[in-house]
């Protein structure tokens, strides 16, 4: 009994990863009811204290200062009460908790391609709405499709792959660090003119996090049949697109299963010129479907991996 206790410890790092995804899924942890909501607002009302939208170089000044007060002094406060609990597990397990987010993802992608299959755009549009900064009353069921995609893929992506990614590396605090960066660069989105350049520090700080992790994810989707022209199309069109790690993943996504992604978009009511992205299917409930289920199997597999990775690396030190 002792010797298997000691392995359990031993490899105590993956016991808080499955266990956080099994919390994860049987009890996820409300949105509405999430400390990203209290930190999204403080963030909204740190930027009208300190965002000047008319000045070019003090705005953006001024959101790489208030970047850094958001984000410095938590990571102090959070490395620092790790030193005092009295079970260091529980406290990685607590902060990569509040850092996932699989189980809300996959319940909205169940009930938007419900609301997808009856062409009901005004409850899909109810649903897409508090996930995106983009404005959807004017989408049609098409632009539904394409914007609840997006929405599905980046959110898997940086929700669960990123923040598994992170917890490897840093773990449960630094998965809850990128949780939050990732809070940051929504709330102060430079896609919307208000954040221009107020929110760019903050949309670089994520690009660099999602660089690796989302590339990884995408490599992983596209592996298997037609994996050599996915790559053909990642060169083609990754350069248009202004992030380079969502940018892989979208277009690997999009070229698997041929949809197409990205295009125009409206932004507190001016429309902004954005590249298309991923082959010539117009999604619809089908394609949605298809989407979720390509990204859960490799979601799954990049669990493995990654829990596989992790025991072999423990095992060495």
């Amino acid at each position: 009994m002792d010797d298997i206790i000691n392995q359990l410890l031993a490899h105590s790092a993956l016991l808080v990863l499955w266990g956080a995804l099994l919390c994860n899924w049987l009890l996820p942890f409300p949105r509405e009811a999430h400390p990203a909501i209290l930190w999204h607002k403080f963030a909204q009302l740190l930027a009208s204290k300190v965002n000047s939208p008319t000045h070019y170089s003090q705005s953006l000044i001024s959101g790489t200062l208030a970047w850094l007060l958001m984000m410095l002094p938590m990571l102090l406060v959070l490395g620092a009460l790790k030193t005092l609990v009295w079970q260091p597990q529980l406290y990685e397990l607590a902060f990569l908790l509040l850092a996932l987010d699989w189980r809300n993802n996959d319940k909205f992608a169940n009930q938007f391609t419900q609301r997808l299959a009856e062409e009901n755009s005004s409850a899909a549009k109810l649903l897409l709405a508090p996930l995106v900064n983009r404005s959807t009353d004017t989408l049609s069921l098409l632009g539904l499709g394409k914007a609840g995609c997006e929405t599905l893929i980046m959110s898997y992506g940086r929700n669960v792959v990123a923040v598994l990614f992170w917890y490897a590396i840093g773990g449960g605090i630094g998965a809850f660090m990128y949780r939050m960066a990732m809070e940051l660069a929504r709330a102060w989105s430079p896609s919307r003119p208000q954040f221009m350049p107020f929110g760019i520090p903050a949309i670089r700080a994520l690009a660099v996090l999602d660089f690796i992790p989302l590339r990884l994810f995408a490599l992983l989707v596209l592996a298997g049949n037609g994996a050599s022209n996915i790559l053909t199309l990642i060169k083609q069109q990754a350069a248009s697109w202004p992030l380079p790690g969502p940018s892989w993943l979208l277009i690997a996504c999009g070229g698997k299963l041929e949809l197409s992604l990205a295009g125009p978009a409206i932004y507190s009511g001016k429309k902004a010129v954005r590249a298309k992205l991923g082959g010539r299917i117009a999604p619809a409930a089908l394609h949605f479907a298809q989407l979720r289920k390509l990204l859960i199997n490799r979601l799954w597999l990049w669990v493995v991996i990654q829990s596989l990775v992790m025991g072999v690396i423990y095992q060495g030190l």
